[in-house]
């Protein structure tokens, strides 16, 4: 009896220590990354670049699930009606979280839906032509498609996609009009483009730049502030005299809404520091993507400021995928 008396005020005591946070005890598990597409291509690459850093840095496995169909809508609303415990995250880019809600009505939320975790990185969108048609620089294809105004074409990978909105922004801006032939994703837009039944297109310079190199189209100008260093002869579009394409195909991870704040700065600081390390870097930019790190409320703000950009625009141009 005198015992547990005695026992009793050191458990009182224990009990008011501070006991581990949620970040310390964060991941206890296994962490799942869901990458909203097939496996291949920039968004599987995008998670499992960031699955394996993690695990090396957090000494816990993070598992990349590829759950494609919707335009990545079907992982979006999956994501965010998973608890907001850490364990299930997903590659946001700019299609989920950008272009998609701006055309068309979306199963989810998404900024209320989601906490913005970390951006990884973006590649630029290129504006190309077909190797035949008879223009050199920004300037010859501005002379050539006002004068040819609508016998013009360009394809897209599908009404409201990224690559959709840029050429529309640029056909605008230009002052021309075109005949827009969409496909059913960027392989297929690709095809008729080196085959010539299409003239031009603004498709994200990873996917371009292997048809670049090859020479079976030629790069005019790309979007972003500046040059990207793969192309480095290649003028932005700013340097050629139209303002306001700066936007980018963007990859970043996201998950659900109410994530505890200390597993989110967490993951965002393990997150920056891989991508300050310059084989990171390295790797990301062998695909035309630059890093580009931001805090978690950094990321929030650009995903809200990108899905304005592309809502504007989507109304400017009556674009919507909306029956």
């Amino acid at each position: 009896m005198n015992r547990s008396i005695a026992i009793a005020p050191l458990l009182a005591a224990a009990a008011l220590l501070p006991g581990p946070s949620a970040s310390q005890a964060y991941p206890a598990r296994p962490v799942k990354i869901v990458a909203p597409a097939q496996p291949g291509g920039g968004l599987d690459l995008i998670g499992r670049t960031v699955a394996e850093q993690l695990s090396r840095s957090m000494a816990q496995s993070f598992i990349v699930e590829n759950v494609s169909g919707g335009g990545g809508t079907i992982a979006s609303q999956a994501v965010a009606r998973a608890a907001p415990d850490g364990y299930t995250l997903m590659v946001g880019y700019v299609g989920t979280h950008g272009t998609n809600p701006a055309v068309r009505k979306v199963p989810y939320d998404a900024v209320k839906d989601f906490t913005a975790i970390a951006m990884v990185g973006g590649t630029p969108n290129v504006l190309v032509v077909n190797a035949s048609v008879p223009v050199a620089d920004f300037k010859g294809l501005l002379d050539y498609v006002r004068k040819n105004s609508g016998k013009i074409n360009y394809a897209s990978g599908g009404m409201g996609t990224l690559n959709h909105l840029a050429m529309e922004q640029f056909r605008a801006a230009a002052g021309f009009d075109a005949v827009v032939a969409h496909y059913r994703g960027i392989g297929p837009a690709f095809t008729d483009l080196l085959g010539g039944q299409t003239m031009m297109m603004m498709p994200g310079l990873a996917a371009a730049l292997p048809h670049i190199r090859a020479k079976k189209m030629k790069p005019i100008a790309v979007t972003g502030l500046k040059r990207h260093p793969l192309l480095p002869d290649v003028p932005t579009f700013e340097e050629s005299g139209f303002k306001g394409f700066d936007g980018v195909q963007w990859y970043g991870i996201v998950g659900p809404a109410k994530m505890p704040a200390e597993i989110t700065k967490r993951l965002n600081a393990e997150i920056n520091k891989a991508l300050a390390s310059p084989a990171l870097r390295e790797r990301l930019s062998g695909e035309a993507i630059e890093p580009m790190p931001m805090t978690p409320d950094q990321f929030g703000s650009f995903i809200q400021a990108d899905i304005a950009r592309w809502s504007t625009l989507a109304r400017e141009r009556n674009i919507s995928l909306e029956d």
